[in-house]
């Protein structure tokens, strides 16, 4: 099987990594996880990240097919919508965003024309769902756990996690979030941990301990021998007694209240007002 070409692109705001994925240049490419440039402060967007990923395809000639989000994201505003303005592709995510989108459409008070049938989407994947890059070919893996409908996209010897395993200093996800459970993503990361020993693994996140600098790539073998959560040898309920632990001391991430609003439509923004404004809404008192 074709080795895939990846290039990846880290936001150091928000500590996320975009990947171009292609066969070839003059070829055909994904591009997983974009980010959106936004300010809390202000309520000001902006696509300097998302720009440099339309540059380094038209550098390399490549035909954007899909723009691949692993989860409605909870750090960072998707840039889904824009890019496939300026550069077409279908949007995808997993199946079960449809539960992801009602728990929020609740809580966030959505207008009643809202679907969640995950309908603002362009494909919805199911798990072992095999889909081509060009001359490459893709498969979801479900990884419920950090939320309801996380996937992960395995290309050739590679697979793009998402928020599942960070590298092995880091750990593992929150699974505090609405619908996430301890125990589900235990047992999506032995799934993923079954692989290959030699599977590359690109991080969605990194967040560095002091002294190391931003890495995204490990193994299947790596993790299984180094990561401080649920490397081999810790069974499922220690990972569940440990993870819930640490969650219930976390604080909400920055952006989750904007983020959401933005991402289970696929990146686009609420519709605007009768004065022509888009609005984002915070519920007091709810989380």
């Amino acid at each position: 099987m074709r080795p895939p070409q990846i290039q990846p692109f880290f936001d150091p705001v928000s500590c996320t990594a975009t990947y171009v994925v292609y066969d070839e240049s003059g070829g055909h490419a994904a591009v997983i996880d974009p980010v959106l440039d936004y300010d809390p402060k202000s309520g000001r967007t902006g696509t300097t990240r998302a720009d440099q990923i339309l540059t380094f395809l038209q550098q390399q000639q490549l035909r954007l097919c899909w723009i691949l989000e692993t989860h409605a994201h909870a750090d960072h505003l998707s840039a889904a919508h824009y890019l496939r303005q300026q550069a077409g592709g279908k949007i995808a995510i997993g199946a079960h965003i449809g539960q992801v989108q009602q728990t929020f459409k609740t809580l966030f008070h959505l207008e009643p024309e809202f679907a969640t049938d995950g309908s603002q989407f362009d494909q919805l994947f199911d798990d072992g769902a095999c889909f081509p890059i060009g001359q490459l070919e893709a498969q979801v893996m479900f990884l419920p756990g950090h939320t309801p409908a996380d996937i992960a996209y395995r290309i050739g010897d590679a697979v793009f996690v998402g928020d599942t395993l960070f590298m092995p200093d880091v750990g593992t996800a929150r699974c505090d979030f609405p619908g996430g459970n301890a125990r589900k993503l235990y047992q999506s990361i032995r799934k993923l941990l079954s692989l290959p020993a030699e599977t590359r693994l690109f991080m969605c996140h990194d967040y560095p301990p002091a002294g190391r600098t931003v890495n995204l790539e490990t193994t299947v073998a790596a993790q299984r021998v180094e990561n401080i959560h649920v490397h081999d040898g810790i069974d499922e309920d220690a990972f569940v007694a440990m993870r819930n632990r640490r969650d219930a001391g976390l604080e909400m991430p920055v952006l989750l209240l904007p983020s959401v609003q933005v991402n289970i439509r696929a990146g686009a923004f609420p519709p605007v007002e009768e004065n022509q404004v888009a609005y984002l809404k915070i519920p007091l008192n709810q989380l």
